[in-house]
């Protein structure tokens, strides 16, 4: 999984992986974070938790961000710049997800039990946005940057502001 994110994030930066594509992508801000996520995620799926969270612990001292052991992300997930990244460990999320610095994903409590966002394919989520409780975040996403998201939104749109709202 951890080659496929990396081949992703090339494909985004350059619009293609070559060699010289993917060693660029291998030392640039952001990677360290999704492959430690990998490596954390890996260590807890094959139930060897200590190493798991050891991992987790060395993402949030090196990168500044905390991506929970038990996110689940398909395919393509890329971080453009970790610090400030934080995922609340339940979230779910699909295919080619794209993620900017300041990244909040988490969870909201609107009674019991605590709710947390499940995003679908191919999001780009900005600088400082938001995403906040039990909702669901479509396919072909646009979210802006610092917006906050807090009611379901559907495919194939972008969002804004406080709270987010659908643009044209």
């Amino acid at each position: 999984m951890i080659i496929k994110d990396l081949v992703y994030k090339a494909e985004c930066f350059y619009g293609k992986c070559s060699l010289k594509e993917f060693l660029k992508i291998l030392f640039s801000d952001g990677t360290s974070c999704m492959v430690f996520y990998r490596m954390s995620k890996f260590f807890h799926c094959i139930k060897l938790e200590v190493v798991s969270w050891i991992i987790l612990e060395i993402n949030k001292l090196v990168n500044g961000c905390v991506i929970g052991r038990g996110v689940d992300f398909k395919k393509g997930f890329v971080v453009m710049h970790g610090i400030g990244v934080v995922i609340n460990s339940n979230v779910k999320g699909g295919e080619n997800i794209v993620l900017e610095s300041g990244v909040v994903i988490g969870a909201a409590r609107s009674g019991m039990p605590i709710e947390v966002p499940l995003l679908g394919s191919n999001i780009f989520i900005g600088s400082g946005a938001k995403i906040l409780g039990g909702i669901k975040i479509g396919n072909n996403v646009k979210i802006g940057a610092n917006a906050v998201v807090v009611k379901d939104v559907p495919d194939n749109v972008t969002v804004v502001g406080i709270p987010a709202r659908i643009v044209k």
